[in-house]
């Protein structure tokens, strides 16, 4: 795991279990780094607005503000079960991360006695994997310049095997038969265009913001479009 993927997950972890505390000594032994790492980790995080304080004693540890927590859920345990069957499905989509995160946090707000029993109902449930592992396809510039509507400067290969680079503006991503789309209105071409995710191979976000436009008028490329929005 790099500092990165580290600086997350401790925030993530945090928030779950808020308002309980975590010592230097057990975060270190989660991520497999030294004690002082973690309290660099911590420091950094604290700098750069992290809400997180820490209680010195032998029952001290580093805490996130509740505020930024969960209230507490009343999941049941097939419920908890059904929701990790639907999240671990996301392993291969732009919201890979997320899905970890809030699965996490679902267990941790959960009663003892109903995370326990969703656990031994999971360990009854098996789904079948591919025999290669999945290489995620997302990187966290796209991720980031669709949440963000910002201006993505990609390099990308078409179909015919070409390199271009150019400046895109994020719409949508899109899920199709042959893996996820990000729908944008393509700058050099000055029209909607799909591109395949995994023809991406460099991305980089610009400060320029991206226009609002409608999903509509950047679909021209997408034969047979029929799309529907996740029910929330």
């Amino acid at each position: 795991m790099n500092r990165t993927d580290r600086l997350y997950a401790l925030v993530e972890e945090l928030r779950a279990i808020a308002p309980r505390r975590r010592s230097a000594r057990e975060l270190a032994e989660r991520h497999e780094v030294s004690i002082r790492t973690i309290e660099r980790d911590i420091g950094a995080l604290q700098q750069a607005g992290v809400p997180i304080y820490a209680d010195v004693g032998r029952r001290g540890g580093y805490a996130l503000d509740k505020n930024m927590t969960l209230p507490p859920l009343n999941f049941t345990p097939q419920e908890a079960v059904a929701m990790a069957i639907a999240l671990s499905r996301a392993a291969d989509t732009p919201f890979a991360r997320a899905s970890q995160s809030a699965m996490t946090k679902i267990m941790a707000v959960m009663p003892d006695r109903d995370a326990a029993a969703a656990r031994e109902l999971a360990d009854r449930v098996r789904l079948l994997e591919r025999s290669e592992p999945v290489v995620p396809q997302f990187s966290a510039e796209v991720e980031h310049a669709i949440n963000s509507r910002r201006v993505l400067r990609i390099t990308y290969q078409d179909r015919f095997e070409s390199w271009t680079e150019r400046d895109v503006e994020p719409v949508v991503f899109l899920c199709g038969s042959r893996g996820w789309y990000l729908v944008a209105w393509c700058r050099l071409r000055q029209a909607g265009r799909a591109f395949r995710i995994d023809r991406i191979k460099d991305a980089t976000v610009t400060d320029l913001p991206a226009p609002i436009r409608p999903f509509e008028d950047c679909a021209q490329d997408i034969p047979d479009l029929v799309t529907r929005v996740p029910a929330l």
